[in-house]
């Protein structure tokens, strides 16, 4: 991995003034004079995971020059690149009163999936967004417009382990019987029928399962609803790069909120639903009881990822809405409140037309 301490500033030399990330290149681009450069060179394309007992090893500064600053409103913890500067909170829309100050240690990020997704494009996306829903209000669709959105990189933690499972629990086995029951025919007389009814025969059952899982993704941001990254998904994992601060440039990044354990822990959940499914299979039969499942976990490790997105915090009477977009593909996640006004609109519109059917009805009759 890079050594994030080693860049400075990204200066440009036709200007001097700061260069920020640009996604359309994938370069390095002057916002004020148009000069643009290929990124800094990266020592080195390996993206090796680390071992998870060996995790406060790889604590460090996000860079030398990163700044943080924490909002009093949310509780995230946001860092940056100079010549970004702290503004209005990212994800609940609240004013950032507080100076910031160097970035503290944190388990530095292994790999960064690069902005796709151009600003302006994004925008576009969010305004397509907003049009198609149109109970949201005017209030809304101007404030989006106004403010717009931010670039910030998410973090997320990505697991692997190998799993060593023993179960214990029961194989049912189908088998048909004859039932017989009496019913009242079309003539008034009782009648005997029969049918067939399906039962289940258990047999005791145990065994041991076994499964290597890689790259199980966990957010570890709370400042955004875990449905709504869901709902953002898939990323390109494949297009991944080694951390270089320079991505940073013109961009935040969030501190990670779900600490490494922690992540581990919901990795856990994630890789029981399919062990879950492994011990189904292995128990076989027509149905499966699950008394017990005791599984081990070895050669864990874990990578600290930034992934991009889009995204803006709006404050409606007295609520604050977010929208997502998913700064690789384009996909729009988001919440909007609904206009009172525009859905008593329609209904009136509706009992109206309803109204005018049935006149029309009744004159057509008379």
């Amino acid at each position: 991995m890079p050594d994030p301490s080693k860049v400075e500033r990204f200066r440009c030399p036709g200007c001097s003034a700061d260069m920020e990330f640009d996604p359309e290149s994938g370069g390095m681009k002057c916002r004020f004079c148009g000069h643009t450069e290929a990124l800094p060179a990266i020592q080195g394309t390996d993206l090796k995971a680390h071992a998870l007992a060996d995790a406060m090893a790889h604590t460090k500064a996000l860079s030398a020059q990163a700044l943080e600053v924490n909002c009093e409103s949310c509780g995230s913890s946001v860092l940056f690149e100079p010549p970004q500067v702290a503004g209005a909170c990212t994800f609940c829309g609240g004013s950032i009163v507080a100076q910031p100050k160097a970035a503290d240690p944190l388990i530095a990020p292994d790999a960064v999936l690069p902005v796709k997704i151009p600003k302006h494009a994004a925008q576009a996306e969010v305004r397509q967004w907003l049009a198609s829903r149109w109970f949201a209000p005017n209030a809304l669709k101007r404030m989006a417009q106004q403010e717009g959105i931010g670039g910030v990189y998410l973090p997320y933690w990505t697991y692997a382990a190998d799993t060593g499972s023993s179960y214990a629990g029961q194989r049912g086995e189908h088998y048909w019987e004859t039932e017989y029951y009496t019913e009242t025919d079309s003539d008034g007389k009782t009648v005997q029928r029969s049918r067939q009814v399906q039962q289940t025969r258990w047999y005791p059952a145990s065994g041991h399962v076994s499964r290597s899982f890689t790259d199980v993704l966990i957010p570890a941001t709370r400042a955004v609803k875990e449905s709504r990254l869901n709902g953002l998904e898939p990323w390109d994992l494949g297009a991944l790069r080694p951390y270089e601060p320079a991505y940073l440039a013109g961009f935040r990044a969030q501190r990670y909120q779900v600490e490494l354990p922690a992540g581990f822990d919901k990795a856990k959940q994630i890789m029981a639903e399919t062990i879950e499914q492994d011990v189904r299979r292995d128990i076989g039969g027509d149905e499966q009881r699950i008394g017990q499942i005791d599984t081990t976990y070895s050669n864990a490790t874990f990578r600290h990822l930034l992934l991009p997105v889009w995204i803006g915090a709006y404050r409606f009477q007295g609520e604050v809405y977010q929208v997502a977009v998913n700064a690789r593909t384009g996909e729009v996640q988001g919440e909007r409140p609904y206009s009172h006004w525009k859905i008593a609109i329609l209904v009136i519109a509706v009992l109206c037309l309803v109204g005018l059917i049935v006149l029309l009805a009744k004159n057509h009759g008379s």
